[in-house]
């Protein structure tokens, strides 16, 4: 359907991310359908998925506001399918990190829009996520949380080698986390 804006991208087999931009956020804040033309995709009537709502979304902008450019990546990612000539198909998720690292580790996070579940989209995200954290200078361990009743988030942490550590900070949530191999 479109290409997408100069920035920072990962590519995974059927997805790109792109890293959300103050620009991006703006526009999503403003009219989700603005976001739409920048990333040059629809956007389904089901945004925004799961916890990606506009509390989410003010972080992000508060964070990137008050980090500038250099924080860009370290927060909120769009997923958006690529036909088979690497064009941009559909906004199907919203995944990311609570920010940069903080003594070696980050925490990720994922929300994909209802229609795109089951098609293993969301553990192409993690893995995408773990992998350029894993590339940055000093990350040695990436956690996650999910409710222990989101049994699709759970086994998608598990799938890409994230291993149960304990309870979360708040009751409900389970905390995982996946170690640099090495460290």
């Amino acid at each position: 359907m479109g290409t997408l804006p100069p920035g920072p991208l990962l590519q995974t087999r059927r997805l790109r991310l792109v890293a959300s931009s103050l620009r991006h956020i703006e526009a999503e804040l403003q009219d989700p359908a603005s976001l739409g033309a920048i990333l040059g995709v629809a956007i389904p009537a089901s945004w925004p998925p799961g916890e990606y709502d506009r509390d989410a979304l003010e972080y992000f902008h508060g964070r990137l506001t008050q980090g500038g450019p250099s924080q860009v990546g370290w927060y909120g990612w769009y997923a958006v399918t690529t036909d088979s000539e690497g064009r941009c198909d559909s906004l199907i998720a919203a995944a990311g990190y609570f920010g940069p690292p903080s003594q070696g580790s980050v925490e990720i996070g994922f929300s994909v829009i209802p229609e795109a579940r089951g098609h293993g989209y969301a553990t192409e995200i993690a893995q995408a996520l773990v992998a350029n954290a894993f590339d940055q200078p000093g990350v040695q361990v990436v956690n996650a949380r999910t409710a222990d009743s989101n049994i699709p988030s759970t086994r998608v942490l598990l799938r890409c080698g994230f291993h149960r550590v304990g309870p979360g900070a708040e009751p409900g949530p389970g905390e995982y986390q996946i170690a640099r191999i090495g460290f």
